[in-house]
C-alpha cells in the first residue's frame, strides 16, 4: 500500500516541479513564518486494500529560522500489522497480521534542521494511545506507546512558494509500549521496534 502511494506520489511531483528553488537562505527576510499541511499518504484510504489506514494527518509548523523548523502533527490512523515488519515476504502477508487492528491518537512534536539547499534531517516523537480491536470488532484494551520518527528529506518550493512538497526516507522507533492485550503482544513480539527505510511525502501551505 505505500509503496503504490509513494509512486503516484513520485510521479506527480516530478511532473509538476520543473523549477525547484533552494532553501531559504539567511539573507531572506521575506519567506512566511507559518505553515501547514498534511501527508499524501492519506490516499491510501481511497485505494482498495485490506490494510486501509483511516488516516487523519495535519501539521502545523513554524519556521524560527531559514534553517530552523519545529511543527506540531496531529495524527490518527489503524493499523492490522506490526509496524516492524520489514519490506518483504511477511509485509502485510496473510497469517502474519494481528488479530483484528490497533488504532492510535497521537501528537507529535517535530525539529527540522536543513543541511543544504533543500536538504533536511528531521526527528520526530510522538505519544500516541492506542485502542486494541479484535477480529469481532469488540474493544478489548487500550495502550500507549512513543514511536519517534528520523527523517532525511528534501524541501521543493512550488507556485512562489505558496506551497511546498517534501519527499522523505526514515527509520521509525518505538521507544516504550506499554503492555499489550497477550493476543497481539505474541504477534508484535515476533518482530523488531525499528523499521528502515519508511517512506515520506509531506505538502503544505505557507502563510
Amino acid at each position: 500500500m505505500q509503496k503504490r502511494i509513494l509512486w503516484i506520489a513520485l510521479s506527480l511531483m516530478m511532473a509538476g516541479t520543473q523549477h525547484v528553488n533552494a532553501q531559504y537562505g539567511k539573507q531572506d527576510s521575506t519567506y512566511k513564518k507559518f505553515f501547514a499541511g498534511s501527508t499524501l499518504f492519506m490516499l491510501a484510504d481511497l485505494i482498495p486494500d485490506n490494510n486501509k489506514p483511516e488516516m487523519v494527518y495535519l501539521t502545523f509548523g513554524y519556521r524560527i529560522t531559514g534553517k530552523d523548523v519545529i511543527s506540531l502533527e496531529l495524527k490518527t490512523w489503524k493499523y492490522a500489522w506490526p509496524i516492524g515488519i520489514p519490506y518483504g515476504k511477511s509485509y502485510e502477508a496473510e497469517g502474519e497480521g494481528f488479530p483484528g487492528y490497533i488504532r492510535e491518537y497521537g501528537f507529535s512534536l517535530a525539529y527540522y534542521r536543513f543541511l543544504w539547499k533543500g536538504l533536511f534531517a528531521q526527528v520526530d516523537v510522538m505519544p500516541a494511545w492506542q485502542t486494541f480491536v479484535n477480529n469481532n470488532g469488540k474493544k478489548i484494551g487500550n495502550g500507549f506507546q512513543i514511536f519517534n520518527t528520523y527523517s532525511i528529506g528534501y524541501h521543493i518550493k512550488l507556485f512562489k512558494d505558496r506551497f511546498f512538497i517534501q519527499p522523505s526516507i526514515a527509520i521509525t522507533h518505538r521507544p516504550y509500549q506499554s503492555k499489550m492485550p497477550d493476543s497481539f503482544k505474541q504477534v508484535d513480539d515476533r518482530w523488531p521496534r525499528f523499521f528502515y527505510g519508511q517512506p515520506g511525502l509531506h505538502f503544505g501551505y505557507n502563510f
